[in-house]
């Protein structure tokens, strides 16, 4: 009789995980995925009223979820917050911000305001992440929610598209040095998602017009279409997978 393979598992029971910008959009999308699937999962955030709520109403649904006010360019809490920690085996990161002008009238606060989140903040997360997944001895796996952006230019966008650009090339080289300790680090690429801080965008008709033009898929994208990808990087059934990008983009870098 043929020996057939077997799916690797997606569940997370037992497993510990860390998401930053957990109160709402992406970064609850993922927390959500994470806790549906068993993970222990800490939700972290800066809006600490609004993380409560997220957290509470995943409480409500018996996963198993707590709450960790955090500022991820506060490098020192971070640090600090992952030492005192047990270990995570998961760590999400899905803060993010973007500042949008033409290239000629960027200023310089707003060009360190971004890279500061986008770039130094998520560098400094994965170096202490990876620390403590080694101190645990276990390896784990370090997301990242970077963007189509990090792989092609946009309208209004050179500097945010230079911090997730910067952001794809740091994954990768961190991937080199961590995997023989069993340290995965990967990025997921959305394309523009709907969600309440992406309104702005969906109201303005000109910018929906060069987004679904674009898009070859006939609808942006929703939190939900991250959620797999999230589960999936996060568990064994991604165990080969490292220093790269799942985009879910609905085709727009196929061009």
């Amino acid at each position: 009789m043929t020996d057939l393979p077997r799916t690797p598992s997606f569940d997370l029971t037992g497993k510990r995980a860390l998401v930053t910008g957990a109160s709402s959009g992406i970064g609850l999308g993922c927390a959500v995925a994470l806790a549906e699937a068993g993970a222990h999962v800490v939700c972290a955030a800066r809006r600490a009223d609004v993380l409560q709520g997220a957290v509470a109403a995943m409480q409500t649904e018996g996963w198993s979820a707590e709450t960790l006010p955090l500022d991820i360019t506060d490098l020192d809490a971070v640090k600090t917050a992952l030492v005192q920690e047990a270990p995570f085996d998961i760590v999400i990161n899905a803060a993010g911000l973007a500042r949008h002008s033409p290239a000629l009238e960027t200023k310089p606060e707003d060009f360190d305001a971004v890279m500061n989140v986008n770039l130094r903040a998520a560098y400094f997360l994965s170096v202490a992440a990876a620390h403590s997944m080694r101190a645990g001895g276990k390896g784990g796996s370090i997301i990242h929610i970077s963007s189509q952006m990090g792989h092609v230019g946009g309208i209004d966008r050179a500097v945010y598209c230079a911090s997730k650009h910067a952001l794809e090339g740091m994954v990768k080289s961190m991937a080199i040095e961590w995997g023989k300790q069993g340290i995965r680090i990967n990025t997921i690429c959305p394309t523009f998602i709907r969600t309440p801080l992406t309104e702005p965008t969906f109201n303005d008709p000109e910018r929906v017009a060069w987004i679904m033009d674009k898009i070859k898929l006939p609808r942006v994208g929703e939190v939900s279409d991250i959620m797999g990808a999230a589960l999936f990087l996060a568990s064994d059934a991604s165990a080969m997978v490292t220093g790269t990008s799942m985009l879910i983009d609905g085709g727009w870098t196929a061009d």
